[in-house]
């Protein structure tokens, strides 16, 4: 069995026996993997520390072929949130982060960018007037490296360009973005957004700084967060269970 060396974000553990226990860790080079760490729960274990939830560790497993559980043989923690341990509601957004990453992501399909996305978002949970835009953000960043980020330019279904200055338009989930006057009728699943809104979730999705822009205030970035809700809870086939905790 190679042995592998990889960052890792532990995203869940479950305790297995006396001692041991098994971890789901996001790495920056192997994607999501499980492992079994034998001992990892003894007080004087090699390990301590090394596997703590929402933790970012050097992690060295002993990589299986088969459906078997990885072997975890080292993990020494690397860098810890502070602002986790002392805020309930950045500890919830990390929670909420884990989850996605968790049950949206496969079995060792590595996405090294959304691992950094990931971890810069849990450095700057500590900052409340930011928060709730850099879980959006995340979120955007979630579904476009796996390939599920919703059409926002042009219509899903004919591709004609739909421009945000109006006073509503048609979004369609099953469809996977907005959609025009003229393919709206007939499709499933379909919300309304304003223009504002829409025009929201396109400077979140945008590099640059206008997502940092004031005019984003609580009554966009609540709808905002309503519409990207809907789109993560219709890819999962479930609402995620930390989805209640966010505040807008």
């Amino acid at each position: 069995m190679p042995s592998v060396r990889t960052l890792g974000l532990v995203v869940r553990t479950v305790d297995v026996f006396e001692t041991s226990l098994i971890m789901t860790a996001f790495t920056r080079d192997l994607g999501k993997v499980s492992g079994l760490a034998k001992g990892a729960r003894r007080l004087k274990s090699p390990m301590q520390g090394g596997l703590d939830l929402l933790g970012v560790s050097d992690i060295v497993l002993l990589h299986k072929a088969s459906d078997a559980l990885d072997l975890v043989t080292e993990a020494v923690p690397v860098e810890r949130f502070a602002s986790l341990r002392r805020d309930l509601a950045a500890l919830y957004a990390g929670y909420y982060i884990a989850e996605l990453l968790s049950d949206l992501t496969d079995f060792h399909d590595p996405h090294p960018r959304l691992f950094d996305a990931a971890t810069v978002t849990l450095r700057h949970l500590g900052e409340p007037l930011l928060r709730s835009r850099r879980v959006l953000r995340f979120e955007l960043a979630c579904l476009r490296e796996l390939g599920l980020m919703p059409v926002l330019d042009a219509c899903a279904h004919c591709g004609v360009e739909v421009e945000a200055e109006g006073d509503s338009f048609a979004f369609g989930l099953a469809t996977g973005g907005v959609l025009c006057p003229s393919c709206r009728t007939g499709q499933p699943h379909v919300a309304t957004l304003s223009g504002r809104t829409l025009g929201a979730i396109r400077a979140l999705a945008s590099p640059g700084n206008a997502w940092r822009d004031p005019e984003l205030g609580p009554g966009s970035l609540g709808a905002v967060r309503a519409t990207l809700g809907a789109v993560i809870s219709h890819h999962l086939g479930r609402r995620p269970r930390l989805l209640p905790f966010l505040g807008a």
